[in-house]
């Protein structure tokens, strides 16, 4: 997991912060930081070769998914999976913004977010759903894009700082490290719904599907987590 810190050789800033931050994703995507073990800014710097800034940039980043959490004195570590309460409070919190977005885009969709939706669509099913992060990421980029691109669309900045801030992909997506992506065909079909609803300019449509996905999602989320626990 090395990735080398060297001016001379042209890596910009961004470009090592980006890098150092998928690695960090990666490794706690896949367990390989365990929850609740401390992230040590100069031993990752000392791993990854690099410096501790771009570390602490990426940790920064991180902190605000909720993958790891920082405390005055102590430093990082990273964060417990949710527990079946946690997932619940963020898939209710989830269906406050996301139906919203949904029909605030869907006001002013233009057939370019519609051709972007459907591709996403394309790129989930023809996505690998394995057990390691490196092989359900493009799966979980693909889900990611969908509900950023109704985020975006809704042309509403703090509504879209409030579906960044709680990193609910993310969190989503911690369940299925070691095991795969187990509810595919269920998602898929609902992100259709979605998209059929954008298709006929139906603001209502378009909200009450989104309203149905997330609900579908909160209850294979738990799940998963009763599983877990």
């Amino acid at each position: 997991m090395r990735i080398k810190d060297q001016a001379a050789g042209g890596v910009s800033r961004q470009v090592l912060a980006d890098h150092v931050y998928e690695a960090l994703l990666s490794a706690l995507m896949d367990g390989r930081l365990e929850a609740g073990s401390p992230v040590s800014i100069d031993g990752m710097a000392r791993e990854l070769d690099v410096s501790p800034t771009p570390v602490r940039e990426a940790l920064a980043r991180l902190e605000a998914t909720g993958m790891v959490r920082r405390t005055a004195l102590r430093g990082y570590r990273v964060a417990p999976l949710l527990t079946p309460d946690e997932l619940a409070d963020l898939m209710d919190a989830r269906l406050v913004i996301e139906p919203a977005n949904a029909f605030m885009a869907c006001r002013h969709a233009a057939d370019g977010l519609i051709g972007e939706l459907a591709q996403a669509i394309d790129d989930l099913k023809s996505a690998p759903r394995g057990p390691s992060f490196a092989e359900f990421r493009a799966y979980w980029e693909a889900d990611e894009r969908f509900h950023r691109l109704v985020a975006l669309y809704a042309d509403n900045q703090f509504l879209l700082s409030a579906y960044d801030a709680l990193g609910g992909q993310v969190q989503r997506f911690r369940f299925f490290g070691g095991l795969g992506i187990t509810d595919a065909e269920f998602a898929i079909a609902e992100h259709t719904q979605i998209l059929k609803a954008f298709e006929t300019g139906d603001p209502q449509l378009a909200r009450d599907a989104m309203i149905a996905h997330i609900r579908g999602v909160k209850e294979r989320s738990q799940h998963e987590s009763e599983m877990r626990s």
